[in-house]
């Protein structure tokens, strides 16, 4: 059996492991019965297409991870790490209140480096004295696989040109005006919006926005009940006020114009045989 340390040959084609350590090493179990398997391993297309589809499967992991960790945070499941990363959010963004982006993002990587190189250098000096077994303090934030797949890099460029195309094609339908409705909502929101920029700013409410996003889903989670019962008050209340606007505008709405009625069809003339 293929050993925690040893490289999973599935990605790197590394033929000098057995066939049973590769039929056993981390690959999905969809793979393992394949009818072209030839002694535990793939040959010739076989390969590329195995490796294809363990690359999918692993980009489909690491994207369920990374939501894991974002609903984590979001739901306050680890307390010290929500508090660490919610502050420094909030902190940084009121900073450029007074400061520029270059001056926090500055200032910032300078408090970072001020504890990560006196760690470093105490652990060196520890070694070096035999106190220490020479260990990196920070060997586990170096050996994170921060890499993106070749799967990874095209979905996330795919989705970024859906949204630019999605955006360009929405603007364009609201601006020249290919729905009258659709136009004067939109006129409707940018002259509100006029008014959200005399009294706040952006920066304002991005930092609003990051405070309900740590906020809401743990106001949901502890009060779930009496949420879900005022949303179901509103949606009814919007059901009944839709109901109620569409049976004025069915009675102010012109019956439809009769339709003309078909005229009739020409009768044939008989001609009479002269005698």
């Amino acid at each position: 059996m293929a050993s925690k340390g040893e490289t999973c040959p599935y990605d790197l084609g590394n033929l000098e492991l057995s066939s049973s350590s590769y039929t056993e090493c981390n690959m999905p179990s969809s793979l393992a019965s394949r009818s072209d398997l030839k002694d535990g391993l793939p040959s010739g297309a076989g390969l590329v297409q195995d490796s294809r589809i363990y690359r999918a499967s692993f980009s489909k992991r690491h994207g369920d991870v990374l939501s894991k960790e974002v609903a984590d945070l979001l739901y306050w499941r680890d307390v010290p790490k929500t508090g660490l990363v919610f502050t420094g959010l909030v902190v940084g963004l009121a900073c450029l209140f007074q400061l520029s982006a270059i001056s926090v993002l500055s200032n910032l990587g300078l408090s970072i480096m001020a504890f990560t190189l006196p760690v470093r250098l105490l652990y060196k000096t520890m070694t070096v004295v035999h106190l220490s077994d020479g260990e990196h303090p920070f060997q586990s934030y170096l050996d994170e696989d921060s890499t993106l797949t070749d799967e990874d890099t095209v979905r996330v460029v795919e989705k970024i040109v859906l949204l630019i195309a999605t955006l360009i094609t929405e603007l364009k339908r609201l601006f020249f005006v290919d729905s009258i409705v659709d136009s004067v909502k939109f006129i409707v929101l940018l002259y509100l919006l006029t008014y959200v920029g005399v009294q706040t700013n952006g920066l304002t409410l991005v930092i609003s926005g990051v405070i309900c996003a740590f906020s809401l889903p743990l106001a949901y989670r502890l009060q779930r009940e009496r949420i879900d019962n005022i949303i179901k008050a509103v949606k009814l209340l919007v059901t009944r006020v839709t109901e109620i606007v569409e049976i004025v505008v069915s009675l102010v709405k012109p019956p439809p114009a009769p339709a003309p009625a078909p005229s009739p069809a020409p009768t044939p003339k008989l001609k009479l045989k002269a005698k």
